[in-house]
């Protein structure tokens, strides 16, 4: 029997959901400060949904977003992952490959999405083998912008977009999207002029 999917790094292991996760999962998207970027905290039940469709995910395009604990005392704090970007964004061919991440706010300000995330890169375009991976947030998220500048992304303004799940009018309705080829690939990216 083969092992399930993980990736460590030297502060964190990404990892399968298991259900000891649900509770601190939804505990952490239920925090205010953590969803002060999204339309809103999530339910329980939003969470728990939010977790079924990342093992569906697994299964089905063997990726998707990892519950993300802390190597020493085996702690969760938060999600850190790829997912097939679930919402068509304009005049970014589909279908588009996107990372994120998560994480609890006493996880917040210590490197740990950067160190993360740059899991996620080196599996996504060593393992993976895809051609390019995007990033997306509301404009005035400035930290997750700054991790995606870490990462070496590029920042692609002339891709801005309404988010189709977010009500009109939100503060946080505007994204902003970013994207990072792979640099052994061929392949034409989303950033190439057409």
């Amino acid at each position: 029997m083969t092992q399930p999917l993980q990736l460590e790094t030297p502060r964190l292991l990404l990892r399968r959901w298991q259900e000891a996760d649900r509770a601190p999962f939804a505990q952490m998207n239920a925090d205010p400060v953590v969803m002060r970027y999204f339309a809103g905290p999530f339910t329980r039940e939003r969470s728990d949904l939010d977790i079924d469709r990342y093992l569906a995910a697994f299964d089905r395009e063997g990726f998707s977003f990892f519950a993300a604990t802390l190597r020493d005392n085996g702690d969760f704090i938060g999600t850190i992952g790829l997912q097939t970007l679930r919402d068509v964004v304009p005049n970014l061919p589909q279908p588009a490959v996107e990372i994120g991440w998560r994480l609890a706010h006493s996880a917040q300000g210590k490197g740990l999405a950067t160190e993360g995330a740059r899991a996620i890169v080196d599996f996504a375009f060593t393992k993976l083998i895809l051609n390019e991976i995007v990033a997306i947030t509301t404009l005035p998220n400035r930290a997750s912008r700054n991790v995606m500048e870490k990462l070496g992304m590029t920042h692609r303004p002339e891709l801005d977009f309404d988010h189709p799940r977010v009500p009109a009018g939100h503060e946080c309705q505007r994204h902003t999207l970013y994207s990072l080829r792979n640099p052994n690939s061929s392949e034409v990216s989303c950033s190439t002029p057409s």
